[in-house]
């Protein structure tokens, strides 16, 4: 099994569901082969929003995936020191560099994010 920290661009894709990203992110959800990994950065991103706005289709899919999630990054003051080496080190903004950090503190092998420059489709980052 394959540890795979999912970011918010790509849950969010996900509940899109019309677009080649979302019929990617969703194929990456439903892998059977992959354990998932999130923060509560990533709760944070995605669930507020669709919880406020009554989307509950959407904060359902959320809250579904987050109980299926196997690795939690829990270590909150570690993984703000590592995202600030790693923000000041690559250049990330801070939520991303706190992805980053959160993914490595869990053991993820890969990050997978919509993050791109031209934002077109899912990158995958191997981690370890």
């Amino acid at each position: 099994m394959k540890i795979t920290y999912i970011d918010s661009g790509v849950l969010i894709s996900a509940t899109d569901g019309v677009s080649r990203i979302a019929e990617k992110a969703l194929e990456i959800l439903g892998d059977s082969q992959r354990e998932f990994a999130s923060s509560e950065f990533i709760k944070l991103e995605v669930s507020p929003k669709a919880v406020y706005n009554k989307q509950t289709e959407e904060a359902q899919f959320y809250e579904e995936f987050f109980s299926d999630v196997t690795y939690w990054a829990s270590d909150l003051t570690h993984i703000v020191q590592e995202a600030y080496q790693i923000a000041t080190q690559y250049g990330l903004a801070a939520m991303d560099a706190l992805h980053v950090a959160a993914a490595l503190s869990v053991g993820a092998e890969e990050f997978v994010t919509t993050e791109k420059k031209q934002n077109l489709c899912l990158e995958y980052l191997v981690l370890n």
